[in-house]
């Protein structure tokens, strides 16, 4: 009997400390995992059916895990089914209380990616403008949405949406309808709608996207943390003081960046413009001088006056007309505006260059592109600078039918503005007269 006792005392103690060791383990790896957890981020985003929005979002580098939820209704704890028949209610008119969308929670890292970068992959692979659907799934509970937990979260989703808003209207693409709203009501979904796509590798999707990439990133993966021949250590900010501190457009670029590319072939490598211009890879403005709010995409063209930032342009996807009528608005005066953007007339005999006979050129007011010489000007006595010939491809030719009358609307080439009209009652050897808003033309002598 006292041995048997001295076995059980023993055997008592041993599984006593078993169990103390298992929960002082227990509570210091739960005291690590709550570190490691409190340097993550999260944001709540919808985008159709969560199996494939899971699938999708847990592919980006720097995302921790990828959870299917429910939020943005009103049924606190609802579950599937109960999503699902609330559904039915709404579209037969029984209830109007908002449904829970499908959404998935994405914790990330942002030592390893920017919150932007997450929601540029949101945005490329669903379709944001399509309201209560998602592919061939229809209801409320499928509609795109952003949840976003503070400030910051809201201001890089509306920062985003109109970026990616810019490069669908390039692409012909409606309205986004993606609703961004603080979070509400957020609950996880089942076990058995978790890693669905890894569970059923041949299971449902419904993703397909719009095909149109988001403008590519140049910042936000964490300064602090990046490698060393990365953009921003490599290349120092420009110095404020060696710049036109009176007005200067400062284009922001990025390595391997096509739209980048695409805009110094179409714009930058031609510039004629009387602002100065400069390029840089580094994302931070000019020293001493100040951007409005960060930058989110490549290339941005920022107009900046006495050192700060007073207007931008953000990506470029080809749309040189977008690009110079958003300078112009900043360089022509509000009577210019009229004449180039609204296809206005100034009064006759008010344009300043009206009697100008100087050998020079006649160039566009934002591009500086040269339009007219002046040995092609003539007096027709209208009062309006007049020409029988523009040089060859600076001008375009457009029908206009405005005012009841039928006319022949001329544009600057590089620009796109409305300069004016032609008509056939000019001077040899073209027989054309070139009748022009003298206010929208910019005279250098030679």
């Amino acid at each position: 009997m006292m041995q048997a006792s001295r076995v059980t005392i023993i055997s008592l103690l041993i599984i006593l400390t078993i169990v103390a060791m298992e929960t002082v383990v227990g509570a210091s790896q739960e005291k690590s995992n709550q570190t490691i957890s409190s340097s993550f981020d999260s944001i709540v985003l919808g985008m159709g059916c969560f199996w494939g929005a899971e699938k999708r979002m847990g592919e980006l580098p720097g995302v921790i895990d990828v959870e299917s939820g429910y939020a943005g209704g009103d049924l606190a704890g609802a579950g599937y089914q109960q999503i699902l028949s609330h559904e039915e209610a709404l579209r037969t008119g029984r209830t109007t209380a908002r449904n829970h969308a499908e959404v998935i929670k994405v914790t990330f890292d942002p030592k390893l990616v920017a919150l932007e970068t997450v929601l540029a992959k949101f945005w490329e692979n669903h379709n944001p403008t399509q309201g209560d659907r998602q592919g061939n799934d229809i209801g409320s509970n499928y509609r795109s949405a952003i949840y976003y937990q503070d400030e910051s979260q809201k201001a890089a989703a509306l920062a985003t949406e109109k970026i990616y808003q810019q490069a669908l209207n390039n692409a012909g693409y409606g309205r986004i309808t993606t609703e961004i709203l603080p979070l509400k009501n957020y609950k996880s979904a089942e076990d058995y709608h978790q890693d669905y796509l890894k569970k059923n590798p041949n299971g449902y999707c419904g993703l397909g996207g719009t095909g149109i990439k988001y403008p590519l990133l140049n910042h936000k993966t964490s300064q602090s943390n990046l490698p060393a021949n990365s953009i921003t250590n490599a290349v120092p900010p420009l110095d404020g003081k060696a710049l036109n501190f009176t007005q200067q457009l400062v284009v922001f670029e990025s390595e391997n960046c096509e739209f980048c590319k695409q805009f110094d072939h179409d714009i930058l490598n031609h510039w004629q413009a009387d602002v100065p211009v400069i390029a840089t890879l580094n994302i931070m403005p000019p020293a001493g001088w100040e951007l409005a709010t960060p930058l989110f995409a490549a290339p941005t063209m920022v107009f900046f006056k006495h050192g700060k930032e007073v207007s931008r342009y953000t990506g470029y996807h080809g749309e040189k007309e977008n690009f110079w009528k958003w300078l112009g608005f900043q360089l022509l005066s509000p009577e210019q505006q009229k004449i180039a953007f609204q296809q206005g007339t100034e009064p006759p005999f008010t344009a300043s260059n009206l009697d100008e006979k100087r050998p020079g050129k006649f160039v566009d007011p934002i591009t500086g592109a040269t339009l007219f010489l002046s040995k092609a000007k003539f007096d027709s006595k209208t009062g309006w600078p007049s020409f029988f010939d523009p040089i060859e491809g600076a001008v375009t030719l457009h029908e206009d039918f405005s005012h009841g009358m039928q006319r022949t609307e001329v544009r600057s080439a590089s620009s796109g503005i409305h300069l004016g009209h032609v008509f056939d009652d000019g001077p040899a050897p073209s027989y054309k007269r070139y009748c022009i808003n003298g206010n929208v033309l910019k005279f250098i002598p030679d």
